[in-house]
């Protein structure tokens, strides 16, 4: 029994897999027949090229603003800073009746979390010196002596965040909300 390390059993595979629009799209797209696992079945629809995301010709734009991932203007590799020591946490609003009585549907996981903590250990630093840029997924500490840049697990509300800055610790703590698509089943 032949097994598929010969070229013609993967064609006839890839064959077999895709149907004849999808093979000619993928004959189109590599000449070449490489042992690549993933070209074998129909190219998914993030792999094709669809006519919304092709540049326009006329248009003097160098890149689209959906090309950019949110928090890269932040982003500075010459910057010699020091990223300072952080944790971040996951904080619910539970009551009484919650922990007691098991009343709601909260449960410990993150997916019952409604905000997000972020602690950032910054030694001898004054609050007058701290600059920080909260955004959707993403968090930009400047000062002095450090930079963090820090990109958020959750979409957060950048406009009702807290930040406290603890100085017999030397930490900020900065208590953001979260947004999920989902908030309304769980809470």
């Amino acid at each position: 029994m032949e097994g598929f390390s010969s070229a013609s059993s993967f064609e006839a595979l890839c064959a077999l897999l895709n149907n004849a629009e999808e093979q000619e799209e993928n004959e189109r797209l590599s000449s070449s027949l490489v042992g690549n696992p993933g070209e074998i079945g129909p190219l998914r629809p993030e792999n094709r090229v669809s006519s919304s995301l092709q540049k326009d010709k006329s248009s003097k734009k160098i890149w689209d603003i959906l090309e950019v991932p949110e928090g890269s203007e932040f982003d500075d590799s010459l910057d010699q800073r020091q990223q300072p020591e952080h944790e971040m946490h996951f904080k619910q609003r539970v009551r009484s009746e919650d922990i007691f009585l098991g009343m709601s549907r909260k449960d410990p996981s993150t997916a019952c979390c409604e905000d997000l903590v972020v602690k950032i250990q910054l030694p001898n630093t004054k609050v007058s010196d701290i600059s920080l840029d909260i955004r959707r997924k993403f968090l930009d500490l400047r000062t002095p002596k450090y930079k963090l840049g820090l990109h958020l697990p959750y979409p957060v509300n950048e406009k009702t965040g807290k930040a406290q800055f603890r100085v017999d610790t030397e930490t900020l703590e900065v208590t953001l909300p979260m947004v999920r698509d989902l908030d309304f089943i769980n809470f």
